[in-house]
Order: C-alpha cells, then structure tokens, then sequence
C-alpha cells in the first residue's frame, strides 16, 4: 500500500488539486454495473450530448486527450510533408506535435502582449502557397480574435483549428469556443477546469468532416455506421488510431459537466480575489494582472501575473516555493525548444513570445483552496516586494 504521508505534496498549498463536485464517483459504479467500460457506452454518449447542446456543436466526439483530439484534426485537414500550419510558438507541445506528425511544417507566430493569444495581425505575413491551416490556441480560457482569423482563413482558403484546451465553457462575442473555427480541440486533463484525469475531445463544426472524424476516431473501421445499422459488417476504411476513451474516464466526466456553471462560479471568485487583492502591486509598477477583454468571456482556468523580468519571475518563484507555496511558470516557446530548433533552420524572431514567457508566473488555483491559503499567496508575494 502507497503512504499517504509519502505520497502527500511538499507544497503546503499546490499550483493544483484534482477535486470531486458532485456524482463522480456514483457515475464510475453505474459504468461498471452497464457493464460496458471499455468506450463509447453510455457516459460517452451522454458527455458528448451534453456539449454538443450546450455549445451548440454539430459533433462531439470524446477522446483520451486533448492531444489525440489534435492528432485526429492534423489528420482531416489532410496535411502532407511540404504543407505549411501557421500556430503561435507560446503553447503546449501537442498543438505543433500533431502538425509534424502529419509531415507538416509549422510556422511560428508571435503573440499579443495583452492576452498572450496568437497576434491576429501578424498572420497573413506569415501565409504562404504552401499554408494549409491556421491553429489558434486560446490561452488561459481567453479567446482569439477569432472574427479577423476566421476573415482571412476565408480569404486564403485555410482550414482554422482552435485548440481550446484550457477554454471549455469560454466564450468569444457569446459564442463558445469550440464552435469557431472548422475543428476545435478540448482537454479535461485533471489540470483543467472540467476534468477526467487524461481526456479531450475533437470539435467538428464543419459537417463534412463528421463522417471521416469518426472512422479516424474508430481505428479507421467504418464500426460507427455497422452500430446504426447502415452496414452489416464494419472494416478497415481509412488511416486512424484508437481515439476512444475509457468509459471509467467519461462517467468521471460526466460527473464534472452536470456542475459546467458552478465550477466556472467558483473559479471566477478564486480569479477575482486575486485580481483585486493584487491590484496595488500593479499600480506601483511592480507587476501586471491578465487581461480579458471586451469582448471575451473566460471561464478563468488560470491566473498568472507578469514581472518585470525573469530574474524577479524566478526570484519570486523561488520565494513562494520556500515558503510552501507552488507557483510555476508556463511554456517554453517552441521555436526555442530543441526540436523547434532542429526543425526550423532558421528560427523566427517573435520578441513578444520570448519577452513574456520569461515574466510569466502561474499562481496556485484550483476549486477547493481555501481563502486563508490564497490570502497566504498575496501576502507572501507582497512580502516578497517589501524585502
């Protein structure tokens, strides 16, 4: 048997903490008694349904992770060696992994200052006849400006890919991201706001794409169509993996969806207390809170705050470290990575990318944590500047 006392953080307070709202647990022992977990039964079924009504998406199919989700995307946009996918360099590895994976190049954007998403302006520069897809990430639940994306896609013919891994029940103009563009990505890894230990989905808002979304999803069997009787056996049609998730994973899912608003409830007054309590320190010049524009509604998966250069970021990361607190930073840029680097045998310059991830501090939030332990986080990072 695994100490708990071993097992148990350092940390006094985490950066995060996996949390049960409501039926998990009881939705885990219905899936077990249906008698079917290995995927696509009942749970899976119902999340999606679940989405694709709320979100108002044409088709929702779950996947093991976010980063499946992409695969399968990279794949129906049908990209081949030589094809070119415009994507900021200030995201997650999977966002340009399934991009390579295809034999696809990607080509690194830089991002805006304000809210750290791709910079729409700087996207049609970067267009070339070899460009075949836009894939935007929405950081931090803060949409894009998808409106100017969406226009210039049109106009050159590009397919858009939203990786809304941390931007399930964002929204964007009162639209949900994940109904923006032609596929959309989510992630309900236990980091994430709506969570099932390692899971996703893929997003299908162009109709046409559904039919294949799901022999890709099936292993490349046509099996989807031999359940709705359309055949009588199922076969090899296409390329495809095992994209399906356990159904243990999706009744945990489930459990979390039921509760979609009260958990974005709760995140916004974590986000809120820190906004206000840190506001001082902002005017005195000392660091700066997000920014979630007008026309953006988050759902407020993180709060991060920006120093005034990576010495003081590092110095007082280490500081709430000492003092038990987790902070941590966020992505290394792509372009700067290794395999970026090997990749790409002349590295673009994006000095906005390179400039605010080495001033980027995530602080600890997650549902349960309690006020005294995010007051303890301001207090410390307010000691930290009275040194």
């Amino acid at each position: 048997m695994i100490s708990m006392t071993k097992a148990r953080s350092k940390s006094l307070i985490p950066f995060n903490k996996p949390f049960i709202v409501g039926k998990e647990l009881h939705y885990i022992a219905q899936a077990v008694t249906l008698g079917q977990i290995s995927g696509d039964g009942f749970y899976t079924q119902e999340c999606a349904k679940l989405l694709e009504q709320t979100f108002n998406i044409p088709r929702i199919l779950l996947t093991p992770s976010c980063t499946a989700a992409l695969e399968m995307a990279a794949i129906l946009c049908e990209l081949k060696p030589g094809d070119e996918v415009i994507l900021p360099s200030y995201t997650f590895v999977s966002t340009a992994n399934a991009v390579v994976r295809e034999g696809a190049t990607p080509i690194f954007a830089d991002i805006r200052p304000d809210t750290l998403n791709i910079d729409e302006t700087r996207i049609e520069e970067a267009i070339t006849d070899r460009t075949k897809a836009i894939f935007v990430v929405h950081y931090g639940g803060v949409a894009c400006e998808m409106d100017t994306i969406n226009d210039i896609a049109r106009r050159h013919q590009l397919q858009v890919v939203e990786d809304a891994a941390q931007g399930v029940n964002a929204f964007y103009k009162g639209k949900p991201l994940g109904s923006l563009g032609d596929m959309a990505t989510y992630s309900f890894h236990e980091t994430k706001n709506y969570i099932s230990g390692e899971g996703g989905a893929l997003c299908v808002n162009d109709r046409e794409l559904i039919g294949r979304a799901e022999i890709i999803r099936d292993k490349g069997t046509n099996r989807q169509e031999f359940f709705r009787g359309h055949v009588d056996k199922y076969t090899w049609v296409d390329v495809g993996s095992s994209y399906v998730p356990s159904e243990i994973a999706s009744a945990f899912l489930y459990g979390q969806l039921e509760m979609l608003d009260s958990i974005s409830t709760r995140r916004e007054q974590i986000y809120r207390f820190y906004e206000r309590e840190l506001a001082e320190l902002e005017t005195e010049g000392l660091l700066r809170r997000p920014n979630i524009p007008a026309e953006c509604t988050s759902n407020y998966h993180l709060f991060y705050i920006l120093l005034k250069d990576h010495q003081t970021r590092d110095g007082l990361m280490q500081y709430l470290n000492d003092a038990g607190i987790k902070a941590v930073f966020h992505y290394i840029p792509l372009h700067t990575s290794p395999y970026g680097r090997k990749l790409i045998s002349s590295p673009p310059k994006l000095p906005v990318t390179e400039e605010l991830s080495g001033r980027l501090l995530r602080l600890p939030m997650f549902y349960d944590i309690k006020e005294s332990e995010l007051q303890q986080v301001v207090d410390t990072i307010r000691s930290y500047f009275q040194q």
